[in-house]
């Protein structure tokens, strides 16, 4: 996946609580079995637009419901590397992690100012390494993610890539002493 270091760009105000993930990819699109272009179906029964901003500010409880995966992948397909939210469903923020999106989770008052910000056009920084958002001329905000999908993010790693970069010494020590050992499995 893309590494996710710093984006800057205007960002979308979405500020509704409870959107599911049938609302962000409708499930009349499920049998479309490519992952490339879902962008064109995200929001399809809202006439919601992104209007290619990075960011979403979105209402509580976004993406829960359903797992689908595909309702992250129609973001990414419209660009949207980073959604701000007072909360997100369970599984959906996952999903967002494994596919290079960063989920920032605030408070409601810190959430509410920047879907103002967000309806006024300003321009928004979120900056991975500082783990930090400016919208405007405003301070900038922290934000809170755990070190391993911090680290993955930046480095642009999935799952794969992430396991061989903490444990990858590990694994081929492993596998010097099994050929060592059982020869027979290396041939």
């Amino acid at each position: 996946m893309e590494p996710f270091t710093c984006i800057t760009g205007k960002a979308a105000s979405l500020d509704e609580d409870n959107i599911d993930t049938d609302v962000i990819y409708p499930a009349r699109f499920l049998t479309i079995t490519a992952r490339e272009g879902l962008g064109a179906y995200a929001f399809a029964d809202r006439g919601f637009r992104l209007n290619d901003a990075p960011i979403l500010v979105a209402g509580a409880n976004f993406g829960c419901g359903s797992s689908r995966e595909q309702a992250v992948w129609a973001l990414l397909g419209c660009g949207v590397r980073c959604i701000i939210a007072p909360g997100f469903g369970e599984i959906f923020a996952g999903n967002c992690l494994r596919n290079g999106v960063l989920p920032v989770v605030l408070g409601d008052d810190a959430v509410a100012g920047l879907h103002r910000a967000a309806q006024a056009g300003d321009r928004f920084t979120v900056d991975l390494h500082q783990c930090t958002i400016q919208a405007g001329d405003t301070p900038p905000l922290a934000f809170a993610i755990p070190e391993p999908q911090r680290q993955a993010l930046l480095n642009g790693w999935d799952e794969t890539a992430a396991i061989l970069a903490r444990d990858g010494d590990a694994i081929a020590a492993f596998e010097a002493r099994q050929r060592q050992a059982q020869p027979w499995l290396w041939r």
